[in-house]
């Protein structure tokens, strides 16, 4: 559920005080581990943390205007949640991340990137805060520069079969140009 919220402190302001303790409880423990080349502000109608444009002007590869997400908060429908795009596709930091929070006997209710709590006694605070100290900006952007592909350009409708056109007809002529030549038959007067 997107907050129409401008600012992080309209955001919390919005949420009941339950939820609002929760997440402020969050943030504060991802501020205090985040690296200060990272920015807070809200990005997809949560709050976000994320790599400006003044550090990666790339910014994200689905939409250049958005700077590059790292982490986001939020208070969904039927849950609150902790987004963790440093877990995501990175199997090394899934793997230390499940069995970090597994050590602390809470469970773990995790999709790709999305950490889903009810509560913040689910929360296991002390890993949300060592996933964040583990990936600072500069090593966050070398990763995704790593798996990340330009975009290719788009060719116009119909090149692909004037190229393959262009084909046929070179590898004619070609095969035109090395076959032997038959002498050619005499005329009968």
């Amino acid at each position: 559920m997107q907050s129409k919220a401008t600012t992080v402190d309209q955001y919390l302001a919005s949420l009941p005080e339950d939820r609002r303790a929760a997440l402020s409880a969050v943030r504060k423990v991802i501020l205090k581990n985040l690296d200060k080349q990272y920015e807070e502000g809200i990005q997809y109608g949560m709050i976000g943390y994320y790599v400006p444009h003044k550090v990666f002007p790339a910014g994200y590869h689905c939409d250049p205007k958005q700077p590059l997400p790292f982490a986001s908060l939020a208070s969904q429908k039927s849950h609150m949640a902790v987004y963790l795009m440093c877990v995501y596709g990175q199997p090394e930091q899934e793997k230390w991340f499940r069995e970090a929070w597994a050590k602390t006997g809470k469970k773990l209710d995790m999709g790709k990137s999305c950490v889903r709590f009810k509560k913040l006694e689910d929360v296991a605070l002390d890993v949300i805060g060592e996933a964040i100290r583990r990936m600072p900006a500069k090593a966050y952007i070398e990763h995704y520069e790593s798996v990340i592909r330009p975009p290719e350009k788009k060719k116009a409708p119909g090149a692909a079969k004037k190229k393959a056109a262009e084909k046929k007809v070179a590898g004619a002529a070609k095969k035109k140009s090395t076959a032997k030549k038959k002498p050619a038959a005499k005329k009968r007067a």
